[in-house]
């Protein structure tokens, strides 16, 4: 992937009794982040990929490893990478996914010259996301949606060297690549990316607006009646991330994601100060609720 406020008052009634736990989902952002950096090959990401399989097995009722390969031609090595998939309720038809990416980047190539060779540590950019999927999954477990649900975890999205764009999203490059294949298809996904920010301002992105202008339109219109202003009406422009290789096949995605961490700067992005206490179980909250809202509005 090249405002700390209170929780507003509920402007309407929610479609959701068991309610998102912004602590909890901020307590699997810490776990996940004392695993250490996460990116493809490291210890922390072996350790991270069985922490997450245990996990989903408590909520889901499938729980799928979809591992493949991946030859970096620069640095000459194969990685073994991993997509996560949790279903809930796989004997519908209807369908829809959520989705996030669960690797971290292996080079701080925002940071000071001297960082630029250390791996990240993704609090945001990596874990908040998984985070936010994690709590859900537990809702999802005790309150059963009416139709299907998966949630899908990709790995290897930011891989690559920066300027080279076909060294990304490797995980949903495959999934995209083999979805023909699976007999699971989907009305509609929604990825989530840097969604922890403490300073949480998600503008509308350029590519899920331009392919799916409803359901952008929908989760914003949701966010705003429950009183999450920090789902702004302004246009965020283009940005790369894995739901890119999933228009492209045809898969219809949408991204939320705070590209300005901890604002216009950026300044956090790629680089060591990705850390926890630059995120918040609020801002969790609120992307977790909203998501919620759509799930059982189904």
């Amino acid at each position: 992937m090249s405002v700390t406020s209170i929780i507003p008052v509920l402007l309407f009634f929610s479609l959701v009794s068991a309610q998102f736990n912004g602590q909890k989902a901020f307590s699997y952002l810490e776990k996940q982040v004392a695993f250490g950096p996460r990116n493809p090959g490291s210890e922390g990401h072996k350790a991270c990929l069985v922490f997450l399989h245990t996990e989903l097995n408590k909520w889901a009722d499938q729980v799928e490893l979809q591992n493949f390969t991946y030859r970096d031609q620069f640095r000459k090595k194969t990685l073994k990478l991993t997509n996560v998939i949790a279903r809930f309720n796989p004997e519908k038809k209807r369908r829809i996914f959520l989705a996030a990416h669960w690797d971290t980047r292996p080079t701080a190539d925002q940071d000071k010259e001297e960082n630029r060779n250390k791996p990240i540590p993704g609090a945001n950019d990596g874990a908040s996301g998984v985070a936010v999927l994690l709590e859900i999954a537990r809702v999802l477990h005790n309150q059963k949606p009416n139709i299907g649900v998966d949630l899908i975890l990709f790995d290897g999205e930011d891989y690559g060297r920066s300027g080279h764009l076909d060294e990304y999203f490797l995980g949903s490059r495959y999934f995209a690549e083999n979805y023909a294949k699976g007999k699971f298809k989907h009305e509609f996904g929604i990825l989530i990316d840097m969604i922890g920010d403490a300073r949480l301002n998600l503008k509308r992105e350029g590519y899920s607006m331009r392919y799916l202008p409803w359901l952008v339109d929908r989760v914003w219109k949701t966010a705003q009646n429950l009183g999450f202003y920090e789902f702004s009406d302004e246009f965020l422009g283009y940005v790369d991330d894995d739901h890119v290789p999933l228009l492209k096949k045809g898969i219809p995605c949408i991204d939320i994601i705070d590209f300005e961490y901890p604002d216009k700067s950026n300044r956090y992005w790629h680089t060591l100060q990705d850390t926890p206490d630059k995120c918040s179980a609020q801002s969790l909250s609120i992307v977790g609720t909203v998501l919620l809202e759509i799930v059982y509005g189904e």
